[in-house]
């Protein structure tokens, strides 16, 4: 399994699509074995979904994320779990665990890069 967090630095990103990068954790018998850290490659409406599902990712986690991004990754079968804070390493290691849980808030405004409030 992989987990792809939308990050800012060690954080989790209040808004998935303009995000600084993904940090992706493989995961084995509930550890983490791999990270790594892949930049964000431009938010274009559709694309990320798409982009994350070729780097093999089956649960996208964020801050907020936009109800159309939410339709492409459920589409692909790629979990969305957002509504998240704190460190990205915290986030992923809580949804292993089955702790974390999604909000399921929708970010309505996109004008304003970084500002997601919902």
């Amino acid at each position: 399994m992989k987990i792809a967090v939308a990050s800012e630095g060690k954080y989790v990103s209040g808004h998935f699509g303009h995000c600084e990068g993904f940090t992706i954790y493989e995961v084995e018998e509930d550890k983490i074995k791999n990270k790594e850290f892949v930049e964000n490659p431009g938010h274009r409406p559709g694309f990320l979904p798409v982009f994350l599902k070729e780097q093999g990712a089956n649960v996208i986690i964020a801050g907020g994320m936009g109800a159309t991004a939410q339709q492409l990754f459920a589409e692909r079968e790629i979990e969305v779990v957002v509504g998240v804070q704190g460190f990205s390493d915290d986030a992923a290691s809580k949804y292993i665990k089955g702790e974390l849980k999604s909000t399921g808030s929708v970010c309505t405004e996109h004008e304003h890069e970084g500002h997601c409030n919902e």
